[in-house]
């Protein structure tokens, strides 16, 4: 009774298990690795069935017992056949990934040239649309002061002056953060130093800059990339941190170029960081812009013992990083 109940739950299972294989075959293309594999669940299935007839008749002949073997041996050669083949299956998967990975990456990589491309394209028309027009106000208002007479006057047209010349102040920084012609015409380490030194004037936090990049030029995506996701970090440590020294590296090492920063801040929870509601857009921000260039984006942080963050990015062909 036992043997029976046993035979009958094993028949079921395979049964069930024969027919999801069978019905996963479509999905799998009908590959010969699935179909073998498939064939030997049905083939197991209607092995137990045959045991179960056999046992509900009390004996077993020879015949059945030298079908038993051969189907047995047919059963073994299927799943060894299936397992050896399937191979082809998995490396079809990971191909399929790795295809995704890139689509995924060109795509972003898309986004990322159109968003500074539109940077560069508004940063022009601030700079030589915008910037001719107030210097024409503020030629035509110098005129102006020289024919004045009346103190009132005077003043009204040095006010219009000063408010003319922050204007034109305050396009020349928009423009410039919209698209650093330090980091377009120097390179990165130059374009670091500037940004750095334009913080310095309104800030008491003190930079340290390591560097062995020099004047070589990178790829331009990555340059841009490692520069906003820099600027990004500063602006973040003097927003959130209260750090009183942020310490930059930015080296070469081999093929790859490494970004290593680090602030005294108050630091804070990772656990927090774990979901992009909580990560915020900045740094949901650098971690789009490092993926688009298949690099990677590390954070580290602890109350009470400040930030470190990573990023490594192949600069060789292909931009693969290991």
């Amino acid at each position: 009774m036992v043997r029976l109940l046993a035979l009958v739950i094993s028949i079921g299972l395979q049964i069930v298990a024969a027919s999801i294989a069978l019905r996963f075959m479509r999905l799998t293309k009908y590959r010969l690795s699935w179909i073998l594999l498939s064939l030997a669940f049905t083939f197991m299935a209607i092995r137990k069935i045959m045991h179960l007839v056999e046992l509900t008749r009390g004996e077993e002949t020879m015949d059945m017992a030298i079908i038993d073997e051969w189907m047995g041996a047919f059963i073994s050669i299927m799943i060894f056949g299936g397992v050896i083949l399937i191979r082809e299956l998995f490396l079809s998967l990971k191909k399929a990934d790795i295809d995704r990975i890139k689509s995924e990456r060109k795509v972003l990589h898309a986004i990322i040239s159109t968003e500074e491309n539109e940077r560069k394209r508004f940063a022009k028309d601030l700079h030589d649309d915008l910037g001719p027009l107030l210097s024409t106000v503020k030629m035509s208002i110098t005129a102006l002061a020289s024919r004045a007479n009346d103190p009132v006057d005077k003043d009204i047209i040095n006010n219009a002056s000063h408010v003319v010349n922050e204007a034109i102040a305050t396009i020349k920084d928009i423009s410039n953060t919209l698209s650093p012609h330090v980091l377009t015409n120097f390179g990165l380490v130059s374009a670091t130093s500037s940004f750095i030194k334009k913080i310095n004037k309104a800030s008491d936090i003190k930079f340290t800059l390591n560097s062995d990049v020099g004047k070589q030029r990178l790829n331009s995506d990555i340059e841009a990339v490692i520069y906003r996701s820099l600027c990004e970090l500063i602006n973040n440590s003097m927003k959130h941190s209260g750090a009183s020294i942020i310490s930059i590296d930015l080296n070469i090492h081999g093929n790859f170029i490494i970004l290593q920063y680090n602030d005294d801040g108050k630091g804070f929870d990772p656990d927090i960081l774990e979901s992009e509601e909580n990560m915020g857009m900045g740094l949901s921000n650098i971690q789009t812009r490092v993926k688009s260039v298949n690099g990677i984006f590390v954070m580290e942080s602890k109350k009470g013992e400040g930030m470190h963050s990573l990023i490594k990015i192949n600069i060789r062909e292909g931009n693969e990083v290991l």
